[in-house]
């Protein structure tokens, strides 16, 4: 689907152009876009502001049959982020004008402050994103996506960079992989559903696969996972994906919280809190899509994926406020609150994945609070870690994909909330204030001396509006994060 191409606009004949302008500056090189932009400036409808938008048909300086012209804005202000804002916008234009394909004139990087990679791969990545529309369970398909994404540029930059076609459909695969999980709703992602799905695309992807099913799970005394589970009529499990690289020197562990649907258990959510909680798996999907990328792109670096798969629901066989369970690390914990049930499933997903790989290095993705979203809003993600390289990469890679993260602190004082008069641990803290907080000092007790770090992402995984390369619901938030941060280890 993606093309990067050298054409002759005045030889060769396009349906659909678009051209990127700043407002301030001329960031292109091929003199027939240079006329075209210049024609478009003198007559006044367009300036090149960031989100102006003009379209003319029939241009005689060039063989094309609609050029669609798309400010960037000030040229001070233009980064990776504006070019896929651009370029998502675009194809969705071209989505709900129901064309087929699209070509993208690239700007010359010696005229902006960017590589010529970064350019070319955040216009790939807006265009790619937006080019994904969820209608599954519509009966009338109402928009078709593009069949080609085409990006031009001269022959040199061509042959240079052809490769990161395939890089970037990789990592947005990835990213479509993780929005239809969690965009299928929840009678059609049962635990068992969900793990049959992921065990066959991650088998097909050449990944080694274990499922630790629910005998196994009480065999080996996850009492924590098992404990969320125990109010579904749905089977839990533990999908444990090997990235296993010969020779390869560190292991990299990616814990992902699978929670299937969320009701609160016997501490039941109310109201419209509880709508959208088919997504309570996005960080399960993250997880497993990036592994199945990782595959795709050969990664140079072993990865295992640990995927705790419930449901948790309401029912005579739930645990109740005040049990006090034995976690699979062998620490009780009294529960506070059935709610708080991420955090349960994870300690025992990443006790087993430290004892069993001792990784050099571990990071869970999840869902986890809403008090994150309180702090950071829905576009951010918070970062809690036991080592400031990690945060450090982790935020670096969120600002080169705009997956945004922002650290947060852990406070050693703040773990005395955590105190139970009758376990090792309360599930629940004794304060309603720094939620966030305290849920990430809960999984920090049990990750020993591995350098660790947990991503809050209940805010950026799901939205029910959509953004410029993102349609409603589901983001695929932490594909693209996980993999930037893979490639720098």
């Amino acid at each position: 689907m993606l093309h990067l191409k050298s054409v002759n606009l005045k030889k060769q004949k396009i349906e659909t152009l678009a051209i990127p302008v700043c407002e301030d500056k001329d960031i292109h090189q091929d003199p027939a876009i240079q006329a075209v932009i210049k024609k478009a400036l003198k007559l006044n409808e367009f300036s090149g502001k960031k989100d102006e938008a003009v379209t003319f048909y029939d241009l005689p300086e060039i063989k094309t049959r609609r050029v669609m012209l798309a400010g960037l804005g000030n040229f001070k202000n233009l980064d990776r982020e504006t070019l896929r804002t651009m370029a998502g916008k675009s194809v969705k234009s071209c989505i709900n004008n129901e064309l087929a394909n699209l070509w993208f004139a690239v700007p010359a990087a010696e005229k902006l402050d960017l590589k010529p990679s970064e350019v070319i791969e955040a216009m790939q990545e807006g265009a790619y994103l937006a080019n994904h529309i969820f209608q599954k369970y519509k009966g009338e398909k109402k928009n078709k996506t593009l069949k080609q994404l085409n990006f031009l540029v001269n022959r040199q930059v061509a042959g240079k960079f052809r490769h990161l076609c395939s890089k970037v459909a990789a990592v947005c695969e990835g990213t479509y992989l993780a929005r239809e999980w969690v965009n299928t709703p929840s009678n059609e992602k049962t635990p068992e559903k969900f793990t049959r799905s992921i065990v066959n695309l991650a088998k097909k992807q050449g990944l080694r696969v274990q499922v630790i099913n629910e005998a196994q799970l009480k065999q080996k005394k996850f009492g924590a996972l098992l404990a969320v589970a125990a109010g579904s009529q749905s089977k839990p499990s533990l999908v444990v994906l090997e990235h296993k690289v010969p020779g390869a020197k560190k292991t990299v562990a990616l814990v992902g919280k699978g929670v299937t649907f969320d009701s609160g258990g016997l501490n039941i959510k109310t109201g419209g809190s509880m709508a959208d909680m088919k997504c309570d798996m996005s960080g399960a999907a993250a997880v497993a899509a990036t592994l199945i990328t990782a595959a795709r792109l050969k990664k140079k670096v072993n990865i295992i994926g640990a995927i705790p798969i419930v449901e948790n629901m309401p029912s005579g066989q739930a645990i109740r406020p005040g049990d006090i369970i034995r976690s699979y690390a062998g620490k009780t914990i009294e529960i506070g609150n059935t709610d708080a049930e991420g955090r349960l499933i994870l300690i025992d997903a990443m006790s087993y994945v430290i004892k069993r790989y001792k990784p050099q290095m571990l990071v869970d993705l999840a869902t986890l609070t809403g008090a994150c979203v309180v702090a950071l809003g829905e576009k951010i993600a918070g970062v809690f870690s036991n080592d400031d390289d990690l945060a450090a990469s982790i935020t670096a890679a969120g600002e080169k994909t705009h997956e945004r993260c922002w650290r947060l602190p852990l406070p050693d004082d703040y773990k005395e909330l955590l105190k139970s008069d009758f376990a090792d641990i309360n599930n629940m803290p004794s304060s309603r204030n720094g939620g966030a907080v305290t849920a990430a000092l809960f999984l920090a007790d049990f990750v020993d001396d591995t350098r660790w770090a947990h991503i809050d992402i209940a805010g950026p995984a799901y939205h029910k509006k959509e953004s410029d390369y993102c349609g409603p619901g589901a983001t695929g938030f932490g594909v693209r994060l996980l993999t930037e941060l893979l490639g720098k280890i």
